[in-house]
This record gives C-alpha cells, structure tokens and sequence, in this order.
C-alpha cells in the first residue's frame, strides 16, 4: 500500500499555561521530500452564546482583550471547562458574564475556530434567556448591553462588533432562520 500523504513526522508540545500550548508538527508533503515544521496553539475546545432576552434583544459584553490591547464588543463566550459539556460552558458563560439564565438552548453550528493555526474547536449557540437574576454583579472591567437586532447589525457593519469568531455565530443564526438583523 502505497504512502498517504501528507504525512505527520513528529509531534511535540511546548506547555504555555493552564490554557495555552504551543504544538510543533513536522509534515512531509510527498515521499522523498523534507519534512516541514508547523506552529499551533493548542487552547480548550469554546462555546459562543448568542442570547436572546425574553424582550427579544441581544446580549453583549464589553471586555478589554489583552491580545488585542483593546476593549472588544462580544457575544457572551469562553473556553470549556476539562470534561465541560459545550451546551454546560455556553449556559456557564452566559450566566457568569450577564447574570441571564438559560432557558433554551440550540447548537446552530461548530467548527475550527482557526484552521491554520489553532487547533480547537468553536460551539455556538442559540439561546433563549430567563430574566436577569437580580442580584447579579457584573465584574471589574466588564459591561453588559442589550441591542435589538438592527442595531447588533450596524455594529458589526460599523467595524464596532468586529470578532469573527462571533461575527460567525450571528452568520449561523441568520441562516437558520433564527434571527433577522
């Protein structure tokens, strides 16, 4: 049986944090040539919420994002707890970002969230929220805004909700039909 290629060498992996590791591939494209050396992170599977309030508005959450030394304007979203069910850290996320429980929730899609160089996978969600628990907090630096669709629209036009990864789960929710901006 002849060779498949391309063709995985050799793997190893370079721990970062608790959430991060940098993985080295060597790929050989065809037999006979050298192998090739491929950098990805390696990060935990993430959940994107895009939740609906029961008076049919949107949540956002306004953070500052480190990695782009900016405030960023998101969809409730995070990393996935080891062993965390993708629908359990959507429900997590949102609760803990905006105080809004669950009520229904919908996978509307999952993929990689960079294939060329991170090496999980994105969850998003369509979610039906309950009312705003009343004695939430929302945390140091972070600010939580309801926007009717139309207006979430304009913002991602404008270039002011500009996270792709989002931008993906608001594409998934138009197209199935579960929302209209």
């Amino acid at each position: 049986m002849a060779d498949v290629f391309p063709k995985i060498l050799a793997t190893s992996r370079i721990p970062v944090s608790p959430w991060l590791e940098v993985i080295a591939r060597d790929v050989q494209f065809r037999g006979g040539s050298s192998a090739e050396t491929y950098y990805a992170i390696a990060q935990p599977d993430y959940a994107v919420a895009l939740a609906i309030a029961p008076d049919s508005r949107m949540l956002l959450v306004r953070q500052y994002r480190p990695a782009i030394e900016r405030f960023s304007l998101e969809l409730p979203s995070g990393m996935l707890d080891p062993n965390e069910d993708p629908h359990t850290a959507a429900a997590r996320e949102l609760l803990e970002e905006t105080g809004y429980p669950t009520e229904a929730i919908e996978l509307i899609g999952k993929g990689a969230t960079c294939s060329s160089r991170i090496s999980n996978t994105t969850h998003s969600f369509f979610i039906r929220t309950g009312e705003r628990l009343s004695n939430f907090i929302e945390e140091p630096g972070v600010s939580v805004s309801l926007v009717p669709p139309r207006e979430l629209g304009a913002l991602m036009l404008s270039g002011a909700f500009a996270e792709q990864g989002h931008l993906g789960a608001v594409a998934l929710a138009v197209a199935r039909g579960l929302i209209e901006l």
